[in-house]
């Protein structure tokens, strides 16, 4: 018996002990809860999935002429400048009705200057001419009629032979009013109306001229802007769309790169332009990217830029966030990439 109370009071010492230890540690880990702060939600950056682009973004570029391609003068990585041609329609037809409409431009100036100029001596001179022969015609038609008066009252002649001479008489005189009014006019100046009709007409015909240079303009397919070919779409010999479902190449100015990243909604408070960040790829282990925001979207959206993980949602608001890459960095456009923004200070 005296055993047993022994080894039963060694018990409960060794349990009160037992539960002393673990109320200090129960305390002691409360007290680590309370003096040791979270850390605070802005001290984590940003993180956000993005892709790069050219700073102009990629320009699709197109005909505004339905047609097929003669030729496409440049090749995917070409630098190019502004108002360079890329690519050429056949353009035949619009060749010659730029030369048929400049043909019929310089026949309504001649005839305008003409008008403006008036006749020239020479064509007066004509018409004098011309005058004078028709009175003297109209002199012996004239004489022969009234002889032949004389002959019929005298029952010499048929009436009808008088007829005939007096038919001749009058012709004679209706030649000699035409070739007076005639010279009259070549004498006269030009009158309003037909100076005011002549230019009338030739500003048509520039009219026409103007539209059909600029449709031949268009079938040279002409670079934009300056920048590099990102990619070529179309070969010589394929058709193309006016409507612009078929663009021709692509390209965009890439001597400041940009990355257009998907900032989830639940930290766009903490953005702010200027705030410094770099971006990650897979194909460039362990580089960093620097750069600035210097556009923060006004609308929360969909997400531009998926990943390959199966769980990912797709359904996720974001806001689109360009973050400017340091000046000599240089990335393929296009390239998925991790993007890290510095918490504000």
């Amino acid at each position: 018996m005296k055993v047993h109370k022994k080894m039963y009071v060694t018990l409960s010492i060794g349990a009160a002990a037992l539960v002393f230890a673990g109320i200090s540690q129960w305390k002691a880990n409360a007290t680590n809860r309370v003096t040791t702060p979270a850390a605070a939600p802005g001290a984590r950056p940003i993180v956000a999935a993005g892709r790069v682009e050219p700073e102009s973004e990629e320009i699709r570029i197109g005909s505004e002429l339905d047609g097929k391609l003669k030729t496409v003068a440049v090749a995917e990585g070409d630098s190019v400048r502004r108002g360079q041609v890329l690519a050429v329609l056949d353009n035949g037809d619009y060749a010659a009705r730029v030369s048929l409409t400049k043909a019929a431009l310089r026949e309504s100036e001649a005839s305008l200057e003409r008008l403006r100029n008036g006749a020239r001596v020479e064509e007066k001179s004509e018409h004098e001419a011309l005058l004078r022969e028709a009175l003297a015609r109209l002199a012996t038609a004239k004489a022969e009629r009234d002889r032949r008066v004389i002959l019929l009252d005298r029952g010499a002649i048929s009436r009808s032979e008088f007829d005939l001479a007096d038919r001749d008489y009058q012709t004679a005189a209706a030649r000699a009013d035409a070739a007076r009014e005639r010279l009259a006019a070549v004498r006269t100046q030009t009158r309003p109306e037909d100076l005011a009709r002549a230019e009338a007409e030739v500003d048509a015909a520039r009219a026409r001229l103007a539209e059909a240079q600029a449709l031949l303009d268009k079938t040279f397919i002409r670079a934009p802007l300056n920048g590099r070919i990102l990619r070529r779409y179309r070969k010589a010999g394929e058709s193309v769309s006016g409507n612009g479902d078929t663009p021709v190449v692509s390209m965009g100015d890439v001597r400041t790169l940009r990355v257009r990243a998907d900032v989830d909604e639940a930290d766009v408070s903490r953005l702010s332009l200027g705030q410094r960040g770099y971006v990650m790829a897979e194909a460039y282990v362990g580089s960093k990217f620097w750069g600035k925001v210097v556009q923060i979207g006004q609308a929360l959206g969909r997400k531009n830029v998926r990943t390959d993980e199966p769980a990912e949602r797709v359904d996720t608001k974001i806001l689109e966030t360009l973050i400017e890459l340091d000046p000599g960095q240089a990335l393929p456009v296009g390239l998925r990439v991790d993007v890290y923004l510095e918490p504000r200070g």
